[in-house]
């Protein structure tokens, strides 16, 4: 399985920018909807497509290897 790490990376920004980032804010930058978000943060295993990884990415200024991990199937 694939594990989007949305949440600690959302985490990590709003640490190193002092201020509360929330799923909206990312939401309005990424234009990815925010049910989307949603679904992304909260739902193991969240089968996604990679232009939403690449608007990821470029808002948190990462590479995909930053945003997903492999665990695998046990």
């Amino acid at each position: 399985m694939i594990r989007i790490k949305l949440k600690q990376l959302l985490d990590e920004k709003a640490f190193k920018e002092r201020r509360r980032i929330t799923l909206n804010d990312v939401s309005e930058a990424t234009k990815i909807s925010r049910p989307t978000l949603t679904r992304i943060a909260n739902v193991a295993g969240y089968n996604t497509n990679t232009d939403t990884i690449d608007a990821l990415c470029k808002y948190f200024g990462c590479e995909p290897s930053d945003l997903l991990q492999f665990l695998p199937d046990e």
